[in-house]
């Protein structure tokens, strides 16, 4: 065999091999091609959650590690394209997704800088680098580019694909897409965008940390004049135009992302939808019970009381790090959450004592127990002993006494039920509970709602805890005449395809309107003329029951206007006493009637009276108003003069 024949074996030969080599490789770019389209078809990025109050207005934006908003390629405008397209890709709408002629521009420029100084990439190129390649500079990255470019014009459109880049691409300022920066720069839509600042927008993409107007104003602008200089000379826009545009300076804003204005209650949405697990990738709409001007009100409510508290304690340095509260709004008839505040501070300690606290209740239990009193046929002018009483009981081999005291120690013998509520006379309490049945009182407690109760008589006292929200709840008894809602702070969510799902409370009747009623007199009796002064505002009616623990740990206020419920709390987050003096008629009553007071002025047709419902009755009984009912019917008893007894 000769050396040509020989040669030539060895050429066919390897002519094979590398053929081989290059289908081979041709199949491998084909199939990672394939893969790399799918990421742009199916594109589905990650869209940010809005949360809303009841009037529609923005609470806060949550998101996950990408902030966007997406828009369609309807929703954009045109004006937005042709500048994008004007000093990305004038071509875009005429070439099958790569431009030889710029690509060799470029690979001239870049010879003659001896530099990578320009590339020739389409706005079809660019959008594959973002989204479904790597950045870096190899010829097989730059062989897929290409292919795929050619391939994604054949399955999408073009407008498909500027849809795409313009919602996928970093605009600067943790801004994602095209929509997100337009409301996140110059809080407009883009509809409402100027060219001036369509066109510092579309400067972004380029260099979105330089560029940003929030960092290099000045840049910004001058990158934004040579997009509009480059709009003139393609001919989309006028001079006149370019001459107005050239001149204008646009207002930047430099928002947080989230534009969180109600941090406890955002915290408090989450941990309801914890279940939800794209709550900050899907872009649902969440549309809160929640009124932002009630919940500026609650806030500024709680931090007037606070800084009360404080001024009262002026050489207690150690308060002012440990003093906190809360303060939980609800519509009486539904349960809606109109406020929640959490704390005094979120910066500080974002813990909510609104719902993530259960601190004991004090005083503040002794409207349910005298509602059990009145649904067992007691009237409101029923007399009690307000006599001490000293109880004997063991723990273990010890013998224990307990004697429970009003404050102030003062007795009255006996004394109307209504009087008793009104003074929140602790020794009367007891022995109403007492009279009424232990056993009687401790079920109907669980029934109104509070867990983890005690099974003895410091129940009668508030020795249990509940959150401020638990509160507002089993308060509805009253405040609701009788019916409790669970309160719900999520009024709907509405889903990208505008699918709705609505919240509910659940509904459970504890006691008739009429029974309740009596309770509320007597509530709203206890601001006019008992322990809850501080709370009273003028020009409405309002009721409430002060609350105070043992040496003056928890101070609370739970009251209610014919429509709506406060329930305010103040303490120490270690637990230790505020200071004398902090009850809950002095701590909480002026944060509620502070609340109440503001509420009017941005609301006056809030309801003003509260109705009396039918079956209920009244007469004057030895000078005091009573309300009576079939079922509470007033009585008559003798007065007796009782010593201490002990038991």
């Amino acid at each position: 065999m000769s050396f040509v024949k020989v040669f030539l074996r060895i050429l066919v030969v390897l002519g094979i091999v590398f053929g081989i080599g290059i289908v081979v490789f041709v199949i491998q770019i084909y199939s990672e091609i394939r893969n790399d389209t799918d990421k742009i078809i199916n594109y589905q990025p990650p869209i940010a959650t809005q949360i809303f109050d009841r009037q529609e207005r923005l609470v806060a934006n949550l998101f996950d590690k990408e902030f966007r908003f997406y828009a369609t390629f309807e929703e954009i405008p045109p004006r937005i394209v042709e500048a994008l397209l004007a000093i990305e890709d004038t071509l875009f709408f005429e070439h099958p997704g790569v431009n030889i002629d710029a690509i060799i521009r470029a690979m001239l420029k870049n010879i003659k800088n001896a530099r990578y100084a320009e590339g020739g990439s389409t706005i079809t190129q660019q959008l594959i680098k973002n989204l479904a390649l790597t950045r870096e500079k190899t010829i097989e990255r730059k062989i897929k580019e290409f292919l795929l470019a050619l391939r994604l014009e054949t399955i999408l459109t073009k407008e498909k694909i500027l849809e795409v880049y313009l919602n996928h691409t970093y605009f600067g300022h943790g801004f994602y897409g095209i929509k997100t920066a337009a409301l996140g720069y110059f809080r407009k839509s883009m509809e409402d965008l100027t060219l001036k600042e369509i066109a510092m927008l579309v400067s972004l993409p380029r260099a979105p940390s330089f560029y940003d107007p929030t960092k290099n104003y000045d840049f910004s602008l001058g990158r934004a004049n040579n997009v509009l200089q480059r709009m003139y000379e393609v001919g989309w826009i006028s001079q006149e135009v370019l001459d107005l545009s050239l001149s204008e300076q646009p207002k930047v804003y430099n928002d947080t992302l989230t534009k969180n204005v109600a941090p406890y209650v955002v915290d408090e949405v989450q941990r309801q939808l914890v279940g939800l697990e794209d709550l900050k990738t899907a872009g649902y709409k969440i549309y809160l019970n929640i009124d932002l001007d009630y919940q500026e009100i609650a806030q500024e409510a709680l931090y007037f009381g606070y800084e009360q508290i404080l001024s009262r304690h002026k050489e207690d340095e150690a308060l002012k790090e440990k003093l906190n509260g809360a303060f939980v709004v609800l519509e009486n008839k539904t349960g809606k959450v109109l406020a929640l505040v959490g704390g005094v501070d979120y910066q500080k300690s974002n813990f909510s004592r609104a719902t993530q606290s259960k601190r004991q209740i004090g005083s503040s239990v002794k409207p349910f127990l005298y509602l059990s009193a009145i649904n067992s046929g007691l009237a409101q002018n029923y007399q009690i002993p307000d006599i001490a009483r000293t109880y004997e009981y063991r723990v273990g081999n010890v013998r224990k006494k307990w004697q429970p005291k009003n404050y102030g120690s003062s007795l009255s013998g006996f004394i109307s039920l209504k009087t008793a509520l009104t003074k929140s006379l602790n020794l009367a309490t007891i022995n109403l509970v007492e009279e009424v049945g232990f056993d009687r009182i401790y079920r109907e407690i669980l029934d109104y709602g509070f867990e983890n109760v005690p099974k003895d008589l410091t129940i009668s006292l508030g020795s249990f805890g509940a959150s401020p929200l638990e509160m507002a709840k089993n308060f509805m008894v009253f405040s609701n005449y009788g019916k409790v809602i669970t309160p719900m702070l999520i009024d709907r969510i509405v889903d990208m395809q505008g699918d709705v799902a609505y919240f509910s409370g659940e509904e459970r009747e504890l006691s008739k309107p009429k029974q309740s009623f009596l309770i509320v007199d007597i509530l709203r009796n206890a601001i006019n003329q008992g322990t809850g002064k501080r709370a009273k505002v003028e020009g409405i009616e309002l009721a409430g029951k002060t609350g105070t623990t043992n040496d003056n740990v928890d101070a609370w206020f739970c009251g209610f206007s014919p429509s709506i419920e406060a329930i305010v709390w103040y303490g120490k987050d270690d637990n230790t006493p505020m200071g004398y003096s902090e009850t809950g008629g002095v701590a909480p009553a002026p944060a509620f009637s502070y609340f109440f007071d503001k509420i009017l002025e941005i609301d006056p047709g809030l309801e003003r009276k509260f109705m009396i419902p039918q079956g209920v009755q009244s007469q004057i009984v030895e000078g005091e108003r009573v309300y009576y009912t079939d079922e509470s019917p007033i009585k008559y008893q003798p007065k007796v003069n009782h010593d201490t007894i002990i038991f």
